[in-house]
């Protein structure tokens, strides 16, 4: 279980003091798959990085199972947006870079890195190194990387967000055959609203700044999913909900300014 209790977080800009994050309480149960939207600049990503303890609390704190989170660890997993692999290793030496950290046995670490390269289509790409791939597929690497570390949570921030619109919809339905395979928890930000409804259980939806839950929406849709699903008409009243409660957001905040 990753949990948020009466999270507040404040930035110094200068002589100002900054407001992200105010009051967040926020359950994400094992092997949910959590969403969070919210109008640009709401400090959605402050939320995840204190999740993934790169950034710490003002007041509040974050937990998961029970321990508090006060720094990173191999518990919980980092997709970010940009692609973050390692120039200088191949595909293969990237995803098994957690596993050797770990001084995990080579047979075991070779296991993990052929599992994770098979379900993300990786394996006939294993010996190039990133430079010799598209987008796309070095977001494969990155999650593949992720998942061979085993965590207990996978953090994503926006990773898809600099995709163009059709490698966008391979791997958000990669996403979905990935997470059918492991039920791994996730947490996940993004700005795509049809992209939230399709992976999410659970979609929590953020306030203007400083940033609050102002809804969370469970998703009554069957898994599994793929991308026809964006057209269904169950899907269209989730979308319009989370369309509205976002722009009321983004109104108030432009006639605050």
């Amino acid at each position: 279980m990753l949990s948020f209790e009466s999270v507040y977080k404040t930035f110094a800009s200068g002589d100002k003091q900054v407001e992200a994050l105010e009051n967040i309480n926020m359950k994400v149960a094992p092997s949910e798959f959590a969403v969070i939207v919210g109008p640009s600049g709401c400090g959605k990503s402050t939320l995840l990085q204190i999740a993934a303890g790169l950034e710490h609390p003002t007041a509040g704190k974050a937990f998961l199972n029970g321990v508090e989170i006060i720094g990173p660890g191999a518990d919980r997993g980092m997709v970010f947006q940009a692609y973050t692999l390692f120039p200088w290793l191949t595909v293969e030496d990237n995803v098994a870079f957690g596993p050797r950290q770990k001084k995990l046995p080579e047979i075991e670490v070779q296991e993990r890195v052929n599992r994770y390269l098979e379900v993300t289509g990786l394996l006939k790409f294993a010996k190039l190194y990133p430079k010799a791939l598209s987008g796309g597929m070095k977001q494969r690497v990155a999650i593949a990387r992720a998942l061979a570390n085993d965590p207990e949570v996978l953090l994503m921030d926006e990773p898809f967000g600099a995709l163009d619109a059709q490698t966008r919809v391979v791997m958000q339905e990669l996403l979905l055959q990935v997470w059918e395979t492991n039920h791994k928890t996730v947490l996940f930000i993004t700005h795509d609203i049809d992209e939230a409804i399709l992976l999410a259980d659970t979609v929590h939806v953020m306030s203007r700044q400083p940033g609050s839950i102002k809804k969370t929406l469970s998703i009554p849709l069957e898994r599994p999913r793929d991308h026809s699903l964006t057209l269904s008409p169950e899907f269209i009243p989730l979308k319009k909900e989370i369309v509205e409660l976002i722009w009321e957001e983004s109104k108030a905040a432009a006639q605050e300014l």
